[in-house]
């Protein structure tokens, strides 16, 4: 890679989908390789309707990393974005192109530098994942311009470091992120508990009751409710392990009952637990109020929520 070669681009681009926790993911025990204090589980989107796109270039012509996010350049200094690089890099493998010229040694990867463009089709930091989706789009397109060898459970790890809902968007369908033992989070990842086809009738309504920015980051609420939250460590402890095994028996049996029970149960602790944090969180509107009280009346009235059509059950359910 000498000055006087041609300065040529090496471009990769990859899709990701976000992805909505049916048992949630709320608290971490490790700041740093953010790493959870429970098990959770989640549905992947369809990436035609809610997805990040990333295409990364690396050129000897650039002199920094650089990333844009719809269409506005961010810093790429942020622990998070350069925890991805790096994992990334120390994985990078030789890559050629012979049509262009291009030969990239494992070691040279090192010293390039990317360009990062991204797109979410959806608004971000409104509470539909776009972290998740944009970290777990990141990771994949950057392991596929280095030529990386990893599974998907090994780039999901690398993902988490990223995000930590962004390990469930390396895979379709039913996804269970575990939350591991080991203190350095080698064994925090995602798996597929089934994919895309397994229930492919199930049709998912997301209803935006407002595109704004959370005045609460995930982050920071996070950190606080672990710091405050006496109801976080029983909900971890002993309500959601065997939470994710009726789910897990659930969504292995497209019992649509026990899921939406199960799902309903779990988002409500879920804000119970926000309201137990300390100063409280809001997540919920004056109109998500209005939507759950009338799924509500609707599941009473028909008996049970196995009766209602599935999609405008869990599109409501979930909004």
């Amino acid at each position: 890679m000498g000055a006087t070669e041609p300065q040529w681009v090496l471009m990769a681009t990859g899709r990701s989908p976000t992805n909505i926790a049916v048992i949630k993911y709320w608290g971490k025990r490790d700041e740093a390789l953010i790493l959870p204090v429970n098990d959770s589980i989640s549905v992947t989107l369809d990436p035609d309707h809610l997805s990040a796109t990333t295409t990364v270039a690396a050129s000897p012509s650039f002199p920094s990393d650089r990333m844009w996010l719809n269409g506005k350049e961010i810093a790429l200094s942020g622990g998070r974005f350069q925890s991805c690089l790096r994992e990334i890099r120390k994985r990078a493998r030789d890559v050629e192109d012979e049509k262009k010229g291009i030969k990239i040694k494992k070691e040279d990867w090192e010293k390039l530098h990317v360009h990062i463009a991204s797109y979410n089709n959806f608004p971000t930091a409104a509470g539909l994942a776009s972290s998740a989706a944009g970290l777990a789009c990141l990771v994949f397109t950057l392991g596929k311009l280095m030529n990386v060898n990893e599974d998907y459970g090994e780039l999901s790890s690398i993902a988490r470091q990223g995000s930590g809902s962004a390990c469930r968007s390396i895979y379709g369908g039913f996804v269970k992120w575990c939350m591991g033992k080991n203190d350095d989070g080698s064994d925090s990842m995602a798996v597929q508990l089934v994919d895309e086809s397994h229930w492919d009738d199930l049709v998912i309504i997301i209803a935006v009751v407002s595109s704004k920015q959370k005045e609460t980051s995930s982050t920071s609420g996070m950190r606080d409710t672990v710091e405050t939250s006496p109801l976080l460590q029983y909900r971890a402890q002993t309500v959601v392990p065997s939470r994710i095994l009726k789910m897990e028996d659930a969504i292995k049996n497209r019992d649509f009952e026990s899921f939406a029970r199960l799902t309903c149960a779990d988002s409500n602790q879920f804000h119970a637990v926000c309201l137990d944090t300390s100063p409280p969180i809001f997540y919920m509107n004056d109109t998500s109020h209005r939507i759950i009280s009338l799924v509500e009346k609707w599941n009473h009235s028909e008996g049970t929520p196995q009766r209602l059509p599935t999609h405008l059950m869990l599109g409501l359910m979930l909004s």
